[in-house]
């Protein structure tokens, strides 16, 4: 996970290089210091609207170290949707309280704060009140499982009904486990999840369509291809498949591609993560694979995009398209869901 942290104080930044130092083995942490307290492995700012107007889209978490207001209204302008929104958390600049403002359940808000508040010896603030009364969220559920929330109306009916006792039909393609009392596998059930690549399923009156985000691309493509290429050929290979785009989880390719401008900028731009693989690893994987001795005399394995998605654990479900230098295949990897499983 990416997070910034914004301090006004001396107090401030202080704690932000403590809030650094207890999560940077498994985040990636930057540190925003107003430049009257900075130091030299924080970013010097002068202006606390302008700084959160950079950083804001480029965040998965924002925490503020400062008044509640004044973190408020920093992020206002630039307030969306609950999809795409980042987590943002509030701590007063003694290390006090940590108070997630937005984005708690989606964005991991609230089970950061906990996080952060147990590394500093702080309280969590917690408001939400699935949260409070300890009880199943779907939206959480659906963040901590990789699905895509298909309907945020329905996800609002589903928190309703758990609030007032109801209980929660389930259907799910998928194996589940840890499921918590106020989830059924009744289908009588008035409102209910649907876990399933098929989202005209809608077992209960009202369905709360969940869809797993878990395919991985593998790409192969020349030198010097530009992003709009291999975007265009990617999103146009998924549609003939059937594939919806926004179920992609990462790409995959050869290693000799891991400083490709083009294919940096796009899984950048759809926020996936590239992993690479060297040719022999490549040529290892088992199974009947597309070949071409062109490719092998260029890179050592006679496919890359359907080897590099098998090599990473995936089901080949679509295999190699080739078109403008550029080829592609996806795979689907394994789901298990696990309703106790908790984000980050």
């Amino acid at each position: 996970m990416n997070a910034s942290i914004i301090s006004v104080t001396e107090n401030g930044r202080i704690l932000s290089q403590k809030i650094c130092d207890a999560l940077s083995e498994k985040h990636c942490i930057k540190r925003y210091c107003f430049h009257k307290s900075c130091d030299e492995a924080a970013v010097s700012f002068s202006d606390i609207n302008s700084i959160t107007a950079d950083i804001f889209d480029r965040s998965e978490t924002i925490i503020f170290i400062c008044a509640c207001g004044i973190a408020v209204r920093s992020i206002a302008p630039f307030i969306k949707s609950k999809t795409t929104d980042p987590a943002v958390l509030v701590i007063d600049d003694k290390g006090r309280f940590v108070i997630p403002i937005l984005s708690g359940h989606l964005g991991g808000a609230n089970r950061f704060a906990e996080i952060i508040a147990e590394k500093i010896g702080a309280v969590p603030v917690i408001t939400t009140a699935t949260d409070i009364g300890g009880k199943f969220s779907p939206d959480s559920f659906a963040k901590a499982n990789n699905l895509i929330i298909t309907d945020l109306s329905a996800a609002k009916e589903i928190a309703a009904a758990v609030l007032n006792n109801e209980k929660i039909g389930l259907v799910s393609d998928y194996e589940c486990v840890n499921m918590p009392t106020e989830i059924s596998a009744d289908e009588k059930c008035r409102t209910g999840i649907c876990v399933s690549v098929d989202t005209s399923k809608k077992p209960f009156e009202i369905t709360l369509n969940l869809v797993p985000e878990n395919i991985v691309i593998g790409i192969g493509c020349k030198r010097g291809t530009p992003c709009t290429a291999i975007e265009k050929h990617v999103t146009e290979s998924l549609e003939i498949a059937g594939i919806d785009i926004n179920r992609l989880c990462g790409a995959a390719t050869i290693d000799i591609k891991a400083d490709e401008k083009g294919l940096l900028e796009f899984c950048e731009k759809h926020g996936l993560r590239l992993f690479t693989y060297t040719a022999d690893e490549l040529m290892n994987v088992e199974g009947i694979f597309t070949k071409s001795e062109f490719v092998l005399l260029q890179t050592g394995t006679d496919n890359v995009c359907e080897r590099s998605v098998v090599r990473h654990g995936a089901k080949l479900i679509m295999p190699k398209i080739s078109g403008n230098g550029v080829t592609v295949a996806a795979g689907e990897m394994p789901v298990r869901l696990d309703f106790s499983k908790e984000i980050l």
